[in-house]
């Protein structure tokens, strides 16, 4: 588990929009070994971080107020509700950008933090070897 929280202040009326995306697919690499991108089991992110036995797994959710509707839940599934419950909806970091937060206004000068968690997990019956696994990953703010 591992976590990098930015914090965006736009004095734009229009706010800004902020996506992510790896440098490379699958994102968890260590030379030719590499943990899958994590599989949603439908359309919208998994409440719970869940990774079968023989597989391993790497994703992320973000984390803020400005969290796209998508990210948030009603303590039990996602893309329902307004809450925004830790550790929750959890998606694949792909190569293609993906919006994770919007804001609408201006919000200069104290700006507004966003969290994004990243978790790596082996299955209980699959064996990883071992090595050091790294995942670059872009963050791109634009302001509407």
């Amino acid at each position: 588990n591992g976590l990098a929280t930015w914090t965006i202040s736009t004095d734009n009326a229009a706010g800004y929009t902020m996506n992510i995306r790896a440098s490379g697919t699958p994102a968890l690499q260590s030379g030719i070994n590499s943990f899958a991108n994590y599989v949603p089991a439908g359309g919208d992110p998994d409440f719970a971080f869940t990774t079968p036995a023989a597989s391993s797994r790497f994703g992320f959710t973000p984390e803020g107020v400005d969290i796209v509707q998508r990210f948030k839940d009603n303590g039990a599934v996602c893309n329902a509700g307004s809450a925004d419950a830790t550790s929750a909806c959890w998606v694949p970091l792909l190569t293609t950008p993906d919006t994770i937060a919007t804001r609408t206004t201006a919000n200069h000068p104290s700006g507004t933090p966003t969290t994004v968690r990243f978790r790596a997990e082996s299955g209980a019956s699959n064996v990883q070897p071992a090595g050091s696994y790294t995942a670059t990953s872009t963050l791109t703010v634009i302001a509407l």
